[in-house]
């Protein structure tokens, strides 16, 4: 059974899970099995959980049954009870986390038995509960939805002349079909840029044309979405300044993985528009990751990537917040894996130290680590190689390239291999570039310029230029 599902899914409780499974399964309400019970205490047992040899199927069919003989249906019975309690279980659970639903249904199960009485004061509590929820998502537009399609439900049933709740019933549907259309579109069209997918829009223009018409951007849920659309789709400014606005705002009101996906689409409209030309979006940048250390949208189970650790570093450096480098570095570096913790550090505080000119500080943390990460050990060459050009020191500065064109041939980095390839080539015709020569440095310069991809043009252009 190691590779079975029902071992899959215990590895993945927590004991508070564990505990709780076992008062369900205790019930007789949901399981009169013995059986079921004991594979249930012997699979919440780690000692067997995590052991190969204690998962084999004729060694728990010994435990559940004594001194019967392997009997492999009625092994796969007792396994299909188990897991047919354990599924009822997790779907309550799920459905008990939602309140508001949790009572739609109570209020269903009234109508369907005429209790017009308790149908009225469970839809009270409904619309009370529903009211008091901090959350203006899409989900919560989708419980307004199912609320009135309720009392529409309770009104048809009725069969008298009474007011029916129709354009209610209606106006929500279009609000939450808007919300989530919207959320989809920027779904698609970010999947579609990363992977080169093609989609149908669908509906999306004439949802457009309609949020455009009409005053329902006050809707936190369509708003975000509809500028974060149209801000990834339009060179107007204008529809990122708006995101940003709704960002802002947003509190409590979306869940904290929503509102980080919500931010990490910013962030990749800034990336684009930087690597477009236009530097002001290092700034914004910036200030997004700021706004999401501030909202705590960065750290997920108390861990952070160390990948995301150095954008925010060195970004930060980027626009000259140095100060604020060094604070973050300082307060982050204890969510970062164990393993690799000492060589992020160590990478960016030399890349701080780099970028203040203090070459003294800044090469021993990358001469003294040995980088497991390649394309970390290859950003921390590039590094010393900066500072060896720039101290003149140009026979450890070949020594450092070869040592680069060596690693390259030996290692796979993928597609950033063009990146170090071509810093190599170019930094070494910059070291042999006569002085003098007006039309050779001219080449150079059109060299540097025009080849890509090469993420050091501005420092080649700069030492370039003081020869």
């Amino acid at each position: 059974m190691k590779n079975n599902h029902l071992t899959a899914l215990f590895r993945r409780f927590s004991k508070k899970e564990v505990r709780e499974l076992r008062k369900w399964l205790l019930s007789p309400v949901h399981n009169q099995r013995e059986d079921v019970v004991a594979l249930f205490e012997y699979l919440s047992n780690e000692k067997y959980l995590y052991n190969d040899k204690h998962l084999e199927k004729e060694r728990i069919f010994q435990k559940i049954f004594p001194k019967q003989k392997y009997n492999d249906a009625k092994f796969r019975q007792t396994i299909f009870f188990l897991n047919k309690c354990i599924e009822e279980y997790l779907t309550y659970c799920d459905l008990r986390e939602d309140e508001v639903r949790l009572k739609m249904a109570l209020a269903g199960v009234y109508r369907k038995k005429n209790m017009s009485k308790a149908y009225q004061k469970t839809i009270r509590s409904i619309s009370s509960l529903q009211e008091k929820q901090n959350l203006r998502n899409e989900h919560f537009l989708r419980n307004e939805y199912l609320i009135q399609k309720e009392q529409y439900l309770f009104f048809e049933k009725q069969k008298r002349n009474i007011k029916m709740n129709l354009q209610e019933l209606s106006d929500a549907l279009d609000t939450t079909f808007f919300a989530d259309k919207l959320k989809l579109s920027c779904l698609m069209l970010a999947h579609q840029r990363v992977y080169k997918a093609e989609y149908a829009p669908g509906l999306l223009d004439d949802v457009l044309s309609y949020v455009e018409d009409n005053d329902i951007l006050d809707t936190p849920a369509i708003a975000v979405y509809y500028y974060g659309y149209k801000a990834l789709t339009s060179p107007d400014k204008s529809y990122f300044d708006h995101l940003k606005t709704n960002m802002f705002n947003l509190g409590n009101s979306f869940p904290k993985a929503e509102t980080r996906d919500i931010y990490l689409m910013a962030l990749n409209y800034c990336i684009r528009r930087n690597n477009e030309g236009d530097k002001a979006f290092i700034r914004e940048t910036f200030e997004l990751f700021k706004k999401m250390l501030e909202f705590d949208l960065i750290i997920e189970n108390n861990s952070l990537s160390p990948w995301t650790f150095a954008n925010i570093a060195l970004n930060g450096l980027q626009v000259a917040e140095y100060e604020w480098v060094e604070s973050f570095v300082e307060t982050y570096q204890k969510y970062l894996p164990e393993k690799v913790r000492a060589h992020f550090v160590h990478y960016c505080m030399a890349r701080l130290h780099f970028e203040q000119k203090d070459y003294d500080k800044a090469m021993p943390l990358l001469v003294q680590t040995d980088f497991d990460d390649i394309l970390l050990n290859l950003n921390a060459k590039t590094l010393l190689l900066k500072m060896y050009y720039e101290l003149t020191e140009f026979d450890t500065l070949e020594s450092l390239l070869e040592s680069m064109r060596t690693y390259l041939h030996r290692k796979d980095v993928g597609y950033h291999e063009p990146l170090f390839k071509n810093v190599i080539k170019l930094t070494r015709k910059l070291v042999r570039v006569n002085p003098y020569d007006k039309s050779e440095k001219a080449k150079l310069r059109k060299e540097i310029e025009s080849t890509n991809p090469l993420r050091e043009r501005t420092w080649l252009l700069e030492q370039l230029e003081a020869v």
